[in-house]
């Protein structure tokens, strides 16, 4: 059984969404556990590769991970642009639609408030769609991908203007 870097952050992105503490996967080549963060269990392993979400724990051989650090604070807009506007980044890799379905109005538009905890996309990944809520109150500015189009992890989709 192989892994693939997409594969894991899937994984990752699955377990996050769910009620799901803890899973494990073991083959003849690995050894992998998703745990989340503040999980209790019962033996505690080192931690041999680190993504945000869950806590990875691998054994022999890792899969090449691309580590980002965790930040409380909200993302930045990326360089280049206004420097007060704050990035609506997707949390995984997955598809990104604008609304509930095709024949519905978009969540949000250029212009539009939004306060926080208000869903502001979908973004499908594994067959199952993830409601994006906005992290902060403000103006949507820019929506910088098109419906349906393919995002990675950590992605800017939106830049809004905090209030």
């Amino acid at each position: 059984m192989e892994l693939s870097v997409t594969d894991l952050r899937e994984l990752v992105a699955a377990l996050s969404q769910s009620d799901i503490v803890e899973l494990s996967l073991k083959s003849s080549d690995f050894e992998l556990t998703l745990r989340k963060p503040g999980a209790m269990v019962g033996v505690a392993a080192a931690p041999v590769a680190s993504i945000p979400g869950p806590e990875v724990v691998v054994s022999a051989p890792p899969p090449v991970v691309e580590p980002t650090p965790a930040s409380t604070t909200p993302p930045v807009a990326p360089p280049g642009k206004a420097s007060d506007l704050v990035a609506i980044n997707s949390p995984m890799v997955g598809t990104f639609y604008r609304s509930p379905a095709p024949e519905e109005p978009p969540f949000v538009g250029v212009g539009d408030r939004i306060s926080t905890g208000q869903t502001v996309c979908i973004i499908e990944a594994m067959k199952l769609m993830n409601e994006l809520e906005a992290e902060v109150s403000g103006e949507i500015v820019e929506i910088l991908v098109e419906n349906s189009q393919p995002v990675e992890f950590g992605q800017t989709l939106m830049l809004v203007r905090p209030v």
